[in-house]
Order: structure tokens, then sequence, then C-alpha cells
């Protein structure tokens, strides 16, 4: 699906094919938004703009080089956006493509900050006069999206730790729990860092406005900042698990300790009852009263480990 941004006197317009871009100026196009588009929508786009907009495979690399870079008249930039799915955070690449006064963007599935921002557009095109100001107010929709994801990840290791203060339910599954939402941070937290990043190289490119440089370093306080809160969350979680398998190992601990001491409680009554039960003549035998008398020494016996394990301070 292709969508098309464009300026129209004081009014910012929208249209949806891309057979559009006959009848446009490229200067009055704002945004070319291709979301899972079909390779004519993109070669349509790609002919308009007069650049390549880079795949997905492209999208995907890690290399520096291949998340931000810069030619003779364009700026990519290549950028993955975080979505839950699950228990999971899963991440989507999107590429960014700035050339002359356009932006395009190219993405496969639908992403909540563009559809609001389009909204926004429409309503307040004063606020957008160029690609360059959309694409900073996409990244500060982004940031504020990953501040909330920051936000739920510490109310969900706030009710961990309350979980363990109270001693309920610490398991393996709570264990496991925890090692998730340990992932979560690290896959949000190396996403984060990946931003900061690319908006660094942004604010060092010469073809950027200056008028935006303080809107980038604002949000790289930002993002500064969610990266110190990533790190305490971590560390928090790190320390829940670490009290919680604690926990699990004392309790483990304290019921074989229960099982060695009942077995060293029987231990010598379970001695006599074998002698006694012997195919042997034994003394006491042949007496009526002789099982009194055994299970009479077994109880004593019993009793006398019972009295020196207290004394040991052992139970």
């Amino acid at each position: 699906m292709i969508s098309i941004f464009y300026m129209h006197g004081a009014e910012i317009l929208s249209a949806r094919s891309q057979t559009e871009f006959a009848r446009l100026d490229k200067d009055s196009v704002l945004w070319i938004d291709l979301m899972d588009p079909t390779g004519e929508e993109k070669r349509a786009a790609e002919t308009f703009l007069g650049t390549e907009i880079q795949s997905r495979a492209q999208a995907e690399e890690i290399e520096s080089s291949s998340r931000f870079s810069e030619s003779h008249d364009a700026i990519f930039v290549n950028t993955n956006y975080i979505s839950p799915e699950g228990d999971e955070l899963v991440e989507d690449p999107v590429s960014f493509t700035l050339i002359g006064n356009t932006l395009a963007t190219l993405r496969e599935i639908p992403l909540r900050s563009f559809t609001s921002l389009q909204r926004r557009m429409e309503a307040r095109p004063a606020q957008y006069k160029s690609g360059y100001h959309l694409f900073v107010s996409i990244m500060d929709q982004r940031v504020d999206l990953d501040a909330d994801i920051i936000e739920l990840m510490s109310k969900d290791t706030a009710q961990f730790s309350k979980r363990i203060n109270q001693k309920e339910g610490i398991n393996e599954e709570f264990l496991l729990d925890i090692n998730q939402l340990q992932e979560n941070t690290m896959v949000l937290r190396e996403n984060v860092v990946d931003k900061q990043r690319l908006i660094s190289n942004i604010i060092k490119s010469d073809r950027f406005p200056e008028e935006l440089d303080g809107r980038l370093n604002v949000l790289l306080q930002d993002i500064s900042s969610l990266i110190n809160h990533a790190n305490f969350t971590f560390e928090r979680l790190e320390y829940l698990q670490d009290t919680a398998a604690g926990l699990i190992s004392l309790e483990q601990n304290r019921t074989m300790k229960i099982f060695t001491f009942i077995s060293l409680l029987l231990m010598p009554a379970t001695l006599v009852a074998s002698f006694y039960g012997m195919n042997v003549k034994l003394p006491l035998a042949s007496h009526w009263w002789a099982w009194m008398a055994i299970l009479g020494l077994m109880l004593v016996l019993v009793a006398g480990l019972w009295t020196i394990f207290r004394s040991k301070k052992m139970l």
C-alpha cells in the first residue's frame, strides 16, 4: 500500500495510488509511505524520487554503514521498530530515505505512530514544513512509545518484587517470567542505543536543517534517560532473579532437611526391628511381653534422637 502526502496551498492532502505521481510536483510531496508495497508501487516511488529505496534485507543489516549512510543527494536511515507480541518484543525494520524536501518510508507492518502522525499532519499542516520535520516527529513519537514500554516493564518488575516479598508463587515458572522480561529489556535497550547512534550521525550531517538540531539534541537526552532506566530495570531484574533462585533453593533445602531428619530419626528403630526380625533365637523372644519391650526400646531411641537434635538446634 502506498500513501502520498503533499502540500496543496496551506493544506496537506493525501493520495493512495502511484498514478498520482504524474500530476504532483516533487517539491510539494512531503512523505511517501510504503507499507508492504507491491513491486510496481516501490518502483514508481523510486522513479519519482530519482533514487533507490532500500529493501528489507538492507534495512535488517546491522553494520553501522547500513544503518546510516549518505549519498550526494540523499540520506538513508534504517532502524527497527519494537512491538509486543505475546510475552515477547519483536523487531520490524523500517527504512527512511530523505531526498530533497521528501521523506520516503518503507515498512512491512502497520505502525500506530505512523497512523497518528498522518492524522496530525492533515489537522495541523503548518507544523510539518518538510520531510525532515516529519522524520524528527516520527523519531520523537518512537522514543515516547519506547518510554511507555519501559514504564510497563518497570511496573512488571515492581509486581515481581512484590511477589518475592510476599513469597507468592516463587517457582520455576516465575524464574522464566523474570528471564523473559530481562530478554525484553535487553532487546529494548539495544534498539534505543541504535536510535541514539542514528540521531548522533544525523546531527553531524550537513544536509539536515540546523533549525532541527535543538529537537534532535532533546531526543538524545531523552534516549540517554531511557538507556539509564533500561539498565536499572535489567539490574533490578537480575537481583530479583538471584533472590527468587535463593528462595527456591532454601525451600528445597528445607524439604530435604525434613526427609533427612525423618530418615535419621527412624534409623535406630529400624535397626532394632531388623535385628528382632531375624529367624534366630534372641533375648526376650520367648516372653509374651517381648513385643512391648521392643516397641518401648524403639520409642526411647526415637525420643532420644529427637532430644539430641533439639539440643543441637538442628530442628
